[in-house]
């Protein structure tokens, strides 16, 4: 997603009146850049800085990209606009050789320049920078666009293609520029990109018929990135989306389009439906947490225990609970969550249940997430600690559950997995046998690490490193796992914790539906609360 970085006036900082004209968005592009590296080429980045009180400070970086003189980047800078200052700006470039921190000794310095941001009202240049420069105008939106593609082809001969997409406004003097550059996702012919942002003027100068020009291309870390295909597009076509109708284009080579008889495309890409099309379309996504009670928690009534029940301050799990908890249950209309515990006990044989069981079966029922956090509590002291941390059997039972929901043809029901452990699953091989069945369901799993295991096998689970597989080698369809250790967030608000765990869900969401080829409801459509409660709806077992 282009990030946009804001800078105020240097006026404001001293606490004098100012008024902001207009912002401005800039863009920043090279050319002929010097080349100082022996075997490859520069790794530009560009450094914006700003001066206040006689002071140049750091007010945003671009990204870096590799092994080119010629870049165009992609980063947004945003700066208010005060047509009653002179403010100053300058430009750095660097070629990049390490992962630290920019313009450090490793770095080389390739350039720079000097400029007030009245001088960059059109193209700020000197022999190699080039900066241009947008008024965002009080009447002009910002929108949020996301794309996939599927059967792009494969220009890899060892692994598949690693494409992003670039997206180009046709300007009326026929020059081309750059409005947004996707991420690359890595070894994948049916991409789905990050939803970004972009302002009506940047993307189209506010002319609904002005043409875009999209490029896809398999990344080359030398820089010599192979050319996909392409297709053109305007602003009106995206907005058919709102209407229901599918918006699409096919990809296309030119070259392949003039030697091949039958060359149809080199795949399609997909203007996708954003989360908030789903959720106001009526999509319910239902809640359910699953609690490790084994014994390697420790004893309950020991104040060394992860399950101690302080009457001062909650323990870990109930933190991760509640902080996951109170964001779902807002988008759960009867908020009739399901609570399951595994590795433990219980009444009145206290046999060893083999996969999970309810914790409403020990306590009343309750709705919401404080209903949830009562029978947790309630249930610690009829409940005797065991083991094993086997995970699979209740992924595994809540996907059948959301694969039955899965045969209802609209966007109506969504499942999110809150599984809290203290350790390392002990059927790792299971688990992921059934996430890469679940990753076929309208389903994500949120893992959170509870005390201070080590949790290094858990970050397979995750699939940030790579494709999780199952132990035959299938890949998982989506990535629908997060795992984040607990410790990590400590220190940080409920809110912190919340939002790292859940910033995957909506792309998940998404992605589900827009597989399956399954537009939001209708506002008002959405469905009627469940006959069942969480008892009848997911047995013990």
């Amino acid at each position: 997603m282009n990030d946009i970085q804001e800078a105020t006036s240097p006026a404001a900082s001293m606490g004098g009146p100012v008024t902001c004209v207009s912002k401005v968005e800039l863009r920043v592009s090279c050319k002929a850049l010097l080349d100082r590296d022996t075997l490859n080429k520069s790794d530009p980045c560009v450094i914006i800085m700003v001066q206040a009180q006689g002071q140049w400070t750091e007010l945003d970086r671009t990204e870096v990209i590799k092994s080119n003189l010629h870049p165009v980047f992609a980063k947004v800078f945003m700066v208010d606009y005060y047509f009653e200052e002179v403010q100053k700006l300058r430009f750095e470039v660097y070629d990049i050789h390490g992962t630290h921190s920019i313009g450090t000794r490793d770095d080389d310095f390739l350039g720079g320049v000097e400029c007030t941001l009245g001088q960059v009202s059109c193209y700020v240049i000197n022999h190699m920078l080039l900066v241009h420069a947008e008024e965002i105008s009080g009447n002009n939106g910002y929108l949020e666009l996301s794309f996939c593609a599927k059967k792009l082809d494969d220009k890899d001969l060892f692994s598949k293609s690693d494409p992003f997409l670039e997206i180009y406004r046709m300007n009326d003097d026929g020059t081309e520029q750059l409005v947004h550059r996707t991420e690359v996702i890595k070894n994948n012919l049916n991409p789905v990109w990050e939803p970004f942002k972009v302002s009506l003027i940047s993307l189209c100068s506010c002319d609904e018929d002005r043409k875009l020009k999209c490029l896809v291309w398999d990344y080359d870390s030398r820089g010599k990135h192979d050319f996909i295909g392409e297709f053109y597009a305007t602003f009106r076509d995206m907005q058919k989306i709102s209407s229901g109708i599918k918006v699409s284009w096919d990809c296309v080579n030119p070259k392949y389009k003039q030697k091949k008889r039958n060359y149809k495309n080199s795949g399609v890409v997909i203007l996708m439906y954003s989360f908030l099309d789903y959720i106001m379309g009526g999509c319910q996504i239902h809640f359910t947490v699953a609690i490790d009670f084994t014994a390697s928690n420790g004893d309950p009534r020991n104040s060394c225990s992860l399950h101690y029940i302080n009457p001062y301050q909650p323990n870990e799990y109930l933190k991760a609970l509640i902080a996951v908890g109170e964001i779902c249950q807002d988008y759960d209309s009867d908020k009739r969550f399901s609570a399951l515990g595994f590795g433990a006990r219980i009444p009145p044989n206290y046999e060893m249940c083999l996969s999970f069981w309810h914790l409403w079966m020990l306590c009343p029922y309750r709705p919401e997430i404080q209903g949830v956090v009562e029978a947790y509590q309630n249930c610690l002291p009829k409940i005797q600690l065991y083991g094993p941390t086997n995970v699979s059997p209740i992924i595994s039972r809540i996907a059948k559950l959301a694969a039955g929901e899965g045969t209802i043809k609209d966007a109506s029901r969504y499942h999110i997995l809150l599984i809290l452990t203290d350790g390392v699953v002990t059927d790792m091989a299971d688990t992921r046998e059934a996430i890469v069945r679940a990753s076929y369901q309208p389903l994500s799993i949120i893992i959170v690490g509870v005390g201070n295991a080590d949790f290094t096998d858990m970050q397979i689970l995750d699939g940030d490193d790579g494709v999780l597989r199952s132990p035959k080698g299938e890949p998982v369809l989506r990535d629908i796992v997060q795992f984040v250790p607990f410790r990590d967030f400590k220190t940080a608000s409920p809110a912190a914790l919340a939002k790292c765990v859940l910033a995957e869900v909506p792309k998940q969401v998404v992605e589900y539906y827009s597989h399956r080829a399954i537009s939001p409801m209708s506002p008002g459509r959405g469905p009627s609360p469940p006959a069942l409660s969480p008892l009848t709806s997911i047995p013990t077992e």
